[in-house]
């Protein structure tokens, strides 16, 4: 009997391709472990934005996805390893255009100051043996860390993802539609 799907490819159900399951701030925060205020300074400052639905003026809410949640979590590690803020932009920026899938795949290694991509054990070995690299974040375990703690916390799925648009009814909450009806 063999297997033609590996066991991590139930890593995707979650929240790889279903682009419109979300998770609130509070949520995001506490999976990734990080504050409120990092999570808001990040968003802010477009490190990493959630791609579901951005907070649109008083009572809108910001939904992360899978992958906002993933690339948080590598954030966080590396900042955790001494990595500059400045560098870490500048990995996130090569990671943004990646899917789930591909993320998957990798593993971050760094020399304390540059953020390097390896897709196979060979180029890590490499890294290594130069001389270069100090320490590597192996993402498919983040990742299956991940899976296991969020499955426990609720998400929201939403129509659409997020656009420049003006905010529709739909992406504003109860208490935010009432002040609108009673204006």
């Amino acid at each position: 009997m063999t297997n033609d799907h590996p066991i991590q490819e139930s890593l995707f159900d979650m929240g790889g391709p279903d682009e419109a399951l979300g998770y609130r701030v509070p949520i995001a925060c506490q999976v990734a472990g990080i504050t409120y205020r990092q999570l808001d300074y990040w968003a802010r400052t477009k490190l990493v934005e959630p791609s579901i639905r951005t907070a649109r003026g008083s009572g809108s809410q910001r939904l992360y996805s899978f992958k906002d949640i993933l690339v948080l979590k590598i954030v966080k590690r590396l900042l955790d390893t001494g990595i500059s803020l400045q560098n870490i932009r500048q990995a996130v920026d090569k990671l943004r255009d990646l899917g789930v899938e591909d993320l998957a795949e990798i593993t971050l290694v760094s020399d304390g100051t540059t953020v390097y991509e390896c897709r196979s054990a060979e180029e890590v070995i490499d890294l290594l043996g130069g001389g270069q690299g100090v320490f590597g974040i192996a993402v498919p375990g983040i990742m299956k860390e991940l899976t296991g703690t969020i499955s426990a916390f609720p998400s929201e799925r939403v129509d659409q993802p997020a656009t420049t648009d003006t905010t529709p009814e739909s992406e504003v909450d109860e208490l935010a539609a009432r002040r609108r009806k009673s204006s």
